[in-house]
């Protein structure tokens, strides 16, 4: 059995960190203002801005908790730690993106039917507010969004946000000039139907992690090719490979031998099969069970 790790530097981490709590403060500052403009308006949009706001608050408190659990030590009742809270928290994430976005739907729906005389000034004033806070926040949790679920859950709920805080500003200039009301119901409605189009995707991905699914940049079946090259190997087969995090990619197989060599010799094999693995498919924690002439399934998949 054999495993190596790479790890991310303490640093990145605790700037990580700070810019989702920096995000946290912008948001509840946001959701506040918007509440209260929105009630003073009367601007459906504006309230829905504010909704989804809030969600970005609640989402970015999940993702900030995630993101300090995922840190503590594997203890003997938590083998792994906590390593896959980010995981469950993008899932988490995204669903409250697309049960905002159905409240949404339902509300504009109403709305469109009953229109209302809204202040269109406030509504732009605080539609700016949110673009310039909002873009802030994504900016800050861009970069980490690409190799982390979790954060990328926080940053797509904001870069949502931002988009839809330039919808009701559009809405409200729309409203102001042409005095056409119907416009804020409509902005929402698709405020919405953006929020389920990126929630799906976010958690069809996350979902998988949790289920334990090959990531789909990985062949299984050139994995074991590769491996099948080495000189003692006989065949790879029996394999799992999942994400623990975003850091991790382990792999767990059986390691079916041409000869009966010793324990020493094996040690230099698994070096091997370590050293390719990660190399050729970044697989960074490696699992392997050694067999020589054992009677048992030789597939490359076999069902447990």
């Amino acid at each position: 059995m054999g495993h190596s790790h790479s790890h991310t530097h303490s640093h990145h981490n605790e700037m990580k960190d700070k810019n989702l709590f920096i995000s946290i403060l912008l948001n509840i500052v946001i959701t506040a203002a918007q509440v209260v403009g929105g009630l003073i308006s009367g601007s459906l949009s504006l309230l829905s801005d504010a909704l989804h706001n809030f969600s970005d608050v609640l989402s970015l408190v999940v993702s900030y908790v995630a993101s300090k659990l995922s840190k503590k030590k594997a203890s003997i009742n938590r083998t792994f730690g906590y390593k896959r809270a980010e995981i469950l928290a993008a899932f988490v994430n995204a669903s409250t993106l697309i049960i905002v976005a159905v409240i949404l739907i339902k509300e504009a729906i109403e709305r469109f039917y009953n229109p209302q005389t809204i202040e269109s000034d406030l509504v732009v004033w605080l539609a700016l507010l949110a673009i310039v806070a909002n873009g802030f926040s994504v900016l800050l949790l861009k970069k980490d969004s690409k190799n982390n679920i979790n954060i990328k859950s926080a940053y797509i709920h904001l870069l949502t946000d931002m988009l839809a805080s330039v919808a009701v500003l559009i809405g409200g200039l729309l409203m102001k000039y042409y005095q056409l009301f119907w416009v804020d119901s409509l902005l929402t409605l698709l405020i919405a139907l953006y929020l389920i189009w990126v929630g799906y995707f976010l958690l069809k991905d996350s979902t998988k992690m949790l289920m334990l699914f090959t990531p789909e940049h990985i062949n299984i079946k050139e994995v074991v090719r590769e491996v099948n090259k080495l000189t003692q190997v006989k065949k790879l087969h029996h394999v799992h490979i999942w994400n623990l995090s975003d850091d991790e990619l382990h792999l767990e197989a059986h390691l079916d031998l041409n000869e009966d060599i010793s324990t020493t010799e094996f040690n230099l094999l698994l070096a091997q099969v370590e050293d390719l693995l990660h190399e050729k498919f970044n697989i960074n924690h490696v699992t392997i069970q050694p067999e020589y002439n054992k009677e048992d399934p030789k597939e490359v998949i076999v069902q447990d």
